[in-house]
């Protein structure tokens, strides 16, 4: 069974963590799976959103497999780090908009993921947390400096010394999740959410991102010299000439990512 599965509707990429005996722990094999995934959906233009689940109904990721790596020698625990830091940052660093669907549990490694997500949409009735240091060691796939660039200093700091799990409505008023919804709306309200998207411009929808993205971790000149550039890749494209025609005949623009 691949721990991986992949499923592509109309623009729509769905990247779904496929142990859920494991409670969809990453192990070696896994992240390596999930990173050759996530670099085929970068260079894929008929991807416009990608939304990234659990199977089973229990987690979204419980994070490292720690059966394996009880079993890992030092180096080995060193490469697996070194692995998920770098398959996240992909993630993180993928042109099109990206949502986790947190349909249960998301710990460690889980939540960590989530964050390398551009939005987070939960499930009523799950759990999420940087626990790591409850296990004497720290959040090493980007939890501590994705965590408070989203919800600021104070906060993560909060979280993540004292381990916290947090209910669905705890983490939407830390400003952790985008949306909280009843699990039988989960899939509905996170494809309704993905829709608001797709009907703009994919061009402009990577653009932006980008400028955001980049724009944060810079001055306010330099950003808005990014923001220009990334502004001036949508000058000649055909969608911007179809938004403006769209506009004008009273109808909606018919986008190709073009």
């Amino acid at each position: 069974m691949d721990s991986i599965r992949y499923e592509q509707h109309g623009n729509i990429a769905y990247v779904t963590l496929n142990r859920p005996e494991a409670l969809n722990a990453f192990n070696y094999d896994m992240l390596r799976e999930l990173g050759d995934i996530a670099e085929s959906i970068r260079i894929n233009p008929d991807i416009r959103v990608v939304i990234f689940t659990g199977a089973g109904e229990k987690s979204f990721s419980v994070g490292a497999d720690l059966k394996e790596r009880k079993t890992l020698t030092e180096q080995r625990v060193k490469r697996n780090i070194y692995k998920i830091g770098e398959v996240f940052s992909t993630i993180e660093n993928l042109p099109q908009p990206t949502i986790a669907m947190l349909n249960g549990y998301a710990f460690g490694g889980g939540t960590e993921l989530a964050l390398a997500c551009d939005f987070r949409i939960a499930a009523d009735d799950i759990q999420l947390g940087l626990t790591e240091t409850s296990l004497a060691i720290i959040p090493g796939a980007g939890g501590t400096q994705r965590l408070p660039r989203l919800i600021g200093e104070a906060k993560a700091m909060e979280l993540i010394l004292t381990a916290k799990r947090l209910k669905a409505d705890e983490a939407f008023a830390y400003g952790l999740v985008t949306k909280v919804t009843s699990r039988e709306t989960l899939i509905s309200e996170t494809e309704n959410f993905a829709a608001l998207m797709l009907a703009n411009g994919p061009i402009a929808l990577q653009q932006a991102k980008f400028a955001i993205k980049h724009g944060m971790n810079t001055d306010l000149q330099t950003g808005l010299h990014i923001e220009r550039k990334a502004y001036e890749i949508t000058i000649p494209t055909e969608d911007r000439v179809e938004a403006l025609n769209a506009f004008s005949e009273k109808r909606k623009p018919v986008f190709k990512g073009k």
